[in-house]
């Protein structure tokens, strides 16, 4: 049982280093901001920062991690905590109340972080020179260390560990023809709704995004759809004869091919034979006069051992319309349509 599904020991030790710089260079920088006119004595750096750091650093992807969360949930509990505080006398019941009130404003206000908890009940039971700040403490150390953390974790996860913090779903799939319609790999399987009642059902509360959510399972659904069709190869279904087109072929001639041959999409090759892009109609329609190269977009490759069912997202999202199969030293040996994929897979399906 994985505590956290997808994580890898990359992640998990880029996590901790991140804990470690964010921390450092958190309490580092407040005590070159603060330590000189810190006259109630607070705290440079609170505790709850700790908690915040394993967020934001080892899953930044988690909706309780994103930088309003992070940064207003903090403030906000703070808040709760100091009102709580100051109004009721008796600790324990301010400290329930304060972390009670620091979970319904979060909720209210969408930024639900859990060190928020540990905020709200630190401005109840952290001392004199706490209560003695008042107000002032839920910005000066908490928003300040709540910024300073937030502002290294978003350099830290862009030039280090590779995610994307903010969070930023992958993009979903789109219609690339400007109509109404759902983009092809949308238009079967579950839909939007089924995922909202699935989530209603199961009366539980989740540490994901919908919208990761619903990327998730369409992979799974791919997936599965792979292991359905894991015999197939691309060299099974490939086109052998490929009509290609060399980087000195005028947009006229590449025209040419493609109306003669019936085809959607040349490989573009170099004198050696090496694919360097690809071009169809559209993207000749652009500008005639250009250079070949100027026009084409870059190949969609595979190799002639993958499993065909590799294809069917790049051919049914829009990003391809013909994928060229190539051997290791980058030379055409076919091509896969989405017409030669569909009639492969229907080839496959047991017979009723």
């Amino acid at each position: 049982m994985f505590i956290l599904p997808g994580a890898t020991l990359r992640d998990r030790l880029f996590a901790s280093l991140g804990a470690l710089a964010g921390i450092a260079l958190t309490g580092t920088l407040s005590a070159l901001l603060l330590g000189h006119a810190n006259s109630l004595a607070l705290p440079l750096l609170i505790a709850p920062m700790g908690a915040a750091a394993v967020l934001i650093f080892a899953v930044p992807a988690s909706p309780l991690a994103q930088p309003w969360p992070a940064i207003g949930g903090n403030i906000i509990s703070a808040l709760a905590g100091i009102a709580a505080a100051r109004f009721i006398p008796d600790p324990a019941f301010a400290a329930g109340i304060a972390v009670a009130a620091a979970i319904a404003l979060m909720s209210l206000t969408r930024s639900l972080h859990p060190p928020g908890g540990a905020v709200a009940l630190l401005c109840v039971l952290g001392g004199p020179s706490i209560n003695a700040s008042g107000f002032f403490f839920a910005f000066i150390p908490v928003g300040l260390n709540c910024i300073l953390l937030v502002s290294i974790g978003i350099i830290y996860h862009r030039f280090a560990s590779g995610h994307s913090y903010p969070h930023q779903p992958a993009p979903l799939t789109a219609n690339t023809h400007r109509t109404a319609d759902l983009p092809a790999p949308l238009r079967a399987g579950f839909r939007p709704e089924d995922i909202d009642a699935a989530l209603a059902e199961a009366g539980e509360a989740f540490d994901i995004s919908r919208d990761d959510l619903d990327r998730l399972l369409r992979r799974v659904e791919a997936r599965a759809a792979a292991h359905a069709h894991k015999h197939l190869t691309c060299a099974d279904i490939m086109s052998r004869d490929v009509i290609q087109a060399l980087e000195t072929t005028t947009p006229g001639a590449a025209r040419a091919l493609l109306l003669n041959h019936d085809v959607r999409t040349l490989p573009v090759t170099d004198a050696t034979g090496l694919v360097i892009g690809a071009i169809g109609l559209r993207e000749l329609s652009r500008d005639p006069t250009s250079t070949l190269t100027s026009l084409m977009t870059p190949a969609v490759t595979a190799s002639p051992r993958q499993p065909a069912s590799d294809l069917i997202a790049p051919l049914t999202n829009g990003s391809a319309r013909a994928i060229i199969i190539t051997d290791p030293t980058g030379r055409a040996q076919g091509i896969v349509t989405q017409t030669d994929l569909l009639a492969a897979l229907a080839r496959s399906q047991p017979a009723a």
